[in-house]
């Protein structure tokens, strides 16, 4: 009887994976035809609404567009870093794969391409799929919403970029400039400051910061950042600074707590957003 239980415990858990997952993809390709269909009527203009936190996301989905040049155009994702930059490098070598194939391929038609994705909440490599299709020279796609990270992942993303400083700090800094996956991950990216001149030398997000007086830099407030940071760090190692910042996923400025660490001559910051209750 325990036998007989237990294997239809587990059949009818498969059920319930199966059935979840199957209702996951509904909603992408659902959210994937409301999103073409938007883009048929309005054109570029859907951009905006793609990149807003609204109507184009649906629990854990939502839209991005890419163009033939490998150039991210919109997105309520994570991706919303990207938006205006190049990103053929930096998307995985299957989405590059599959993108290339949806351009050379006819117009109208679904394709779906899956991943290996490392989910940083848990540690484990997991399967993703993402529904795409394209419009004249965009491809529209929808992809998993991970809205915002840890203080853990910042904590390790940090440590990654330190490290990788110490190591080689032309490439890592040509990396981290360059969009490396490495040095992103949600809505975390790395700053560095070069100590000797004071000024950005990378950043993940926005690079016309490189080269502007980490000194001058102030929140939306009129807050202070770069030069009390800048203060703090003379005579400390590490340490951690609270200010306010715009959220490159929800577009919001939000409460942010950057952590700070020396590595060599550079100044290396990562900053996560705080939840708000």
């Amino acid at each position: 009887m325990y036998r007989t239980n237990l294997l239809w415990g587990l059949i009818a858990l498969v059920l319930v994976n199966a059935t979840a997952q199957a209702d996951e993809e509904a909603r992408a390709r659902q959210l994937l035809q409301r999103a073409v269909d938007y883009y048929q009527v309005q054109g570029d203009a859907a951009f905006a609404a793609f990149s807003r936190q609204g109507e184009f996301i649906d629990g854990e989905h939502y839209v991005f567009v890419v163009d033939t040049q490998g150039t991210m155009l919109a997105s309520g994702g994570t991706s919303a870093v990207l938006i205006g930059r190049d990103v053929s490098q930096a998307l995985e070598p299957e989405l590059r794969d599959g993108f290339r194939q949806a351009l050379a391929g006819g117009e109208g038609e679904l394709r779906q391409t899956e991943y290996r994705w490392m989910n940083a909440r848990d540690g484990r490599l997991e399967r993703k799929r993402v529904f795409f299709q394209r419009v004249g020279d965009r491809v529209i796609a929808v992809g998993l919403y991970l809205p915002r990270a840890t203080p853990q992942q910042a904590e390790q993303l940090l440590e990654r970029t330190v490290q990788a400083l110490k190591q080689d700090p032309e490439a890592s800094i040509a990396a981290i400039n360059g969009l490396s996956p490495r040095f992103r991950e949600d809505d975390l990216y790395a700053f560095v400051i070069d100590l000797r001149s004071g000024r950005y030398v990378a950043h993940g997000y926005n690079l016309r910061l490189l080269g502007v007086p980490f000194a001058s830099i102030h929140d939306p407030d009129g807050k202070p950042v770069g030069a009390p940071i800048l203060a703090l760090m003379k005579t400390r190692d590490q340490g951690g600074y609270d200010y306010r910042w715009k959220n490159p996923v929800t577009g919001k400025v939000e409460d942010k707590y950057a952590l700070l660490r020396k590595a060599g001559d550079f100044l290396v910051a990562v900053g996560y957003y705080k939840k708000t209750e």
